[in-house]
């Protein structure tokens, strides 16, 4: 019982249901970033954003940093196991 407790986190979450402890989103950031260097998006993103159609591209930079910070959230032990 002890060990399936470990893997209910503070939040409630069950660890199994947890992209962090699954590795799927931070999996996914990962390989969109690379996509987006791949195809050198940040200079796509930087001219269309002097249009007025492409003004959300004006945080292109920020959403790329997010989804750095989102390849680095992984979690093998759990909360509770630190």
């Amino acid at each position: 019982m002890p060990e399936k407790e470990s893997l209910v986190a503070y939040c409630g979450l069950c660890c199994l249901d947890c992209h962090g402890f699954t590795g799927k989103i931070p999996d996914l950031a990962r390989d969109l970033r690379k996509e987006l260097r791949a195809y050198k998006y940040d200079k796509f993103a930087h001219a269309v954003s002097e249009q007025s159609f492409g003004e959300a591209f004006k945080e292109y930079d920020t959403c790329y940093e997010v989804l750095g910070a989102m390849v680095k959230f992984r979690c093998k032990k759990g909360c509770r196991n630190g």
